[in-house]
């Protein structure tokens, strides 16, 4: 019995493709994490000619499984024209602030480390993640952006804490974080 090596090639070439396609399909898929946030407003940091400017940028957005809380954050942008293209890799560097705005409501059961919001910060293996979780000790929802890739991540992250107040002239009771973790 003799092994044909071109056709073992082509087996093994074919499967590392479909396996890398897999891969990438399993990379794009959305987290049940919140929509697109809001630009709230960007300012230039580094002026460029012939291309856009770096800029930061601050965005919006609201926590999808607690009513009454958003988080508001700011990352850099990368100008040039890979910036413009969408092929340069942006760095770690984010800020975070979250607040209550509301009466706080949960949705639903969660688990410690949760995604609140995900998004890509480069074009294949970057992306940014806010987490939640609760102290349930002192009653207060934590709130974590961190930024990864697949192979090395940041240790470059910011934490904010939102505790769980009275809201307005209600008499309603004041939710408990730790009765909603799983």
């Amino acid at each position: 019995m003799t092994i044909d090596s071109s056709r073992v090639l082509a087996r093994f070439f074919t499967g590392g493709v479909v396996a890398l396609l897999a891969f990438a399909a399993l990379l794009a898929t959305p987290a049940r994490a919140a929509d697109e946030p809001d630009l709230i407003f960007r300012r230039s940091t580094v002026f460029k000619w012939l291309s856009p400017n770096d800029k930061l940028a601050t965005y919006g957005v609201d926590d999808p499984e607690i009513e009454g809380v958003a988080c508001h954050f700011t990352v850099p942008e990368r100008g040039g024209f890979k910036g413009w293209l969408g092929l340069a890799e942006e760095v770690s560097d984010i800020s975070l602030a979250c607040r209550q705005i509301g009466p706080i409501a949960f949705k639903g059961k969660m688990e410690q480390g949760d995604d609140m919001f995900r998004k890509r910060r480069s074009m294949f293996f970057k992306k940014m993640q806010i987490v939640r979780g609760c102290d349930a000790k002192r009653n207060v929802l934590v709130y974590m952006v961190y930024s990864d890739r697949i192979i090395e991540g940041s240790p470059k992250n910011s934490t904010s804490s939102v505790p769980i107040m009275p809201w307005g002239q209600t008499n309603a009771a004041i939710a408990k974080c730790g009765d909603f973790v799983q």
